[in-house]
Formats: structure tokens, C-alpha cells, sequence
């Protein structure tokens, strides 16, 4: 017959045992849990600072095209410089949102979302400054075909203006009046007040110059000044008291003596008598008329 008494002992040691193996597979569910726990977090921290890093050089991206639609020398209008200010103050809190450090789930989408407004803004900025450029282009274009249209009618005007000068020049050149061929003679004056034609130097004592006025329509009907240049054998102008000076064909000259006619356009002749009171010298005397800024006529006379 077995006794009650040895069996309470088997049972009580089952009861430990049973309980240390749920201790264990306690502490083995811990662990695995825990395990997977860290590693889930480890791979959630390393996901974070990948994706903070690729936000990072996605804004280096945002700022590098930002900068380059606005290098060129642009003139930009108010609403276009404040445009860029606020993409430049978003792209800089952007940067100090990442550089905090670790930021939540969260965070991170509201990130992405104003990186993913601000790339929308700045390619909508550089269509902007493209469509600008191109505005820019095209009244530089403009401008140049006005600059180009202003300087040919410049042009055209400079030579209108040039043929009109040439053409004043011309008329008034034409309208000079002109002599016909000039007769000069040598006089002296006797006692009884007459005048008689001689040839010799010493008994010189005036020269007459004879001429007639070639018809002219153009020429001004009415009194024209004439100018006498007379040049000695020696070549030496002759200036009498009343000489000074007159342009003739654009050069200023000095005369011996001047005085006025009347032009009708009838072909009349006329006299100038010219004499300085001193002694006139054996030789050729060469003589020149000028009238109107021109050269009227020239005659020689010969003494001996």
C-alpha cells in the first residue's frame, strides 16, 4: 500500500518548474520585443535623417536656381523683388527647421509640402524673369530699329542739308554779278584839268579800269560794292588810305580801294579810277574786281 505522504513533494517541484518556464518565455517575449523595438526606432532615426538630408539638397537646389534667374542685370518691378525676398526668407527657415535636429513625422510632411510650394513658386519665379528677358530683348530690338530709323533719317537730313548748302552756294555763287573783259589805262592830268592816256611809270599818275556787267537775272538789281586789288611789279599790294579787308570765295583779303555800282542788268559800263598819290613803278600791274564773295574780273597793265 503507497503512501500519501512522498507524492505531495513531486508536486510542489512541478509547480516551480512550470512557473520558471513562464518566467523565462517572459523574458525571451521582452527581449524579442524590445529588440525589434530599437531596431524599428533605429531604422525610423536613420529614415528621418535621410529624408532631412534629401530636403536639404533639394532646398540647395531651390536656392541655386533662384540665384540663377536673377543673376542677369534686370530691371524688376516691385512685386517681382517681393517675390524673391519671400522665397529667400522661406528657403531660410527651411534651413533652421532641418538644423534643429531630430523632427517628428510631423514636421517632416509640413516640410516636404512648403519645399514642394517653394520649387512650385520658383519655377513659376523663373517663367516670370524668362517672360521679362524676353520683354527686355525685344524692346532693346525695338529700340535699336528706332535708334537705326532715327540715325538714317539723321543721315538723310545731314545730306539734304549738305545739298542745300551746296545748292545755296551754287545760287549765290550764280548770282554774283560778273564782268566782261577789263580795259586799263595809265592817265596823267595837265595844268588845265585834262586828262591824257600815257604809258610811261613816271608820268603815271592814276589808272582808269573799264567794264561792262555781263547780264545776269539772278543777280540783285541795285547797288553792289566792288573791291580793287592792284599788286605792283614787285608783287606788293597797293593799299590806299581806305584799305582794309573783305572775304572773297570764302578767303579773307585786303584791298587797295572799294566802291559801289549800281546793277541794272542792262549791260551798261562803268569806270573806277584808282590812284594812292605815289610814284608808280616800270612793270606789269595785275588787277582783280571782287564782288558779292566773288571774283569779278582781272585785267593787266603794262608801264614802262
Amino acid at each position: 500500500m503507497e503512501n500519501p505522504d512522498q507524492e505531495q513533494p513531486v508536486k510542489k517541484d512541478s509547480n516551480k518548474i512550470y512557473f520558471l518556464l513562464v518566467v523565462i518565455l517572459a523574458l525571451l517575449g521582452t527581449n524579442t520585443y524590445l529588440f525589434f523595438k530599437g531596431k524599428n526606432t533605429k531604422e525610423r532615426i536613420v529614415t528621418i535623417s535621410d529624408e532631412k538630408t534629401s530636403m536639404q539638397t533639394e532646398i540647395d537646389k531651390i536656392e541655386a536656381e533662384l540665384d540663377m534667374v536673377t543673376s542677369d542685370k534686370l530691371k524688376l518691378s516691385d512685386q517681382l523683388i517681393k517675390e524673391q525676398d519671400s522665397a529667400r526668407e522661406k528657403i531660410y527657415e527651411l534651413r533652421n527647421a532641418l538644423d534643429k535636429g531630430q523632427l517628428s513625422q510631423a514636421e517632416l510632411a509640413k516640410a516636404k509640402e512648403e519645399i514642394k510650394q517653394l520649387k512650385y513658386f520658383v519655377s513659376k519665379y523663373a517663367k516670370e524673369i524668362d517672360n521679362l528677358k524676353k520683354q527686355n530683348q525685344e524692346l532693346t530690338g525695338e529700340r535699336n530699329e528706332l535708334l537705326s530709323a532715327v540715325d538714317s533719317v539723321s543721315s538723310k537730313a545731314a545730306e539734304l542739308q549738305k545739298q542745300n548748302e551746296e545748292l545755296n552756294s551754287k545760287v549765290i555763287a550764280a548770282a554774283a554779278i560778273k564782268s566782261g573783259p577789263i580795259s586799263i589805262s595809265a592817265y596823267t592830268i595837265r595844268k588845265n584839268g585834262k586828262e591824257s592816256m600815257v604809258s610811261r611809270a613816271n608820268a603815271t599818275e592814276k589808272f582808269r579800269i573799264s567794264f561792262n556787267i555781263i547780264n545776269n537775272p539772278l543777280a540783285l538789281k541795285g547797288m553792289h560794292t566792288i573791291f580793287l586789288r592792284v599788286i605792283d611789279p614787285s608783287g606788293n599790294l597797293i593799299i590806299s588810305n581806305d584799305g582794309g579787308q573783305f572775304i572773297s570765295e570764302d578767303e579773307e583779303l585786303q584791298y587797295s580801294y572799294k566802291t559801289a555800282i549800281e546793277f541794272a542788268n542792262d549791260g551798261r559800263s562803268y569806270n573806277i579810277d584808282f590812284s594812292d598819290g605815289k610814284t608808280f613803278l616800270k612793270g606789269i600791274y595785275n588787277i582783280t574786281l571782287h564782288a558779292d564773295g566773288y571774283t569779278m574780273g582781272r585785267g593787266t597793265l603794262s608801264l614802262k
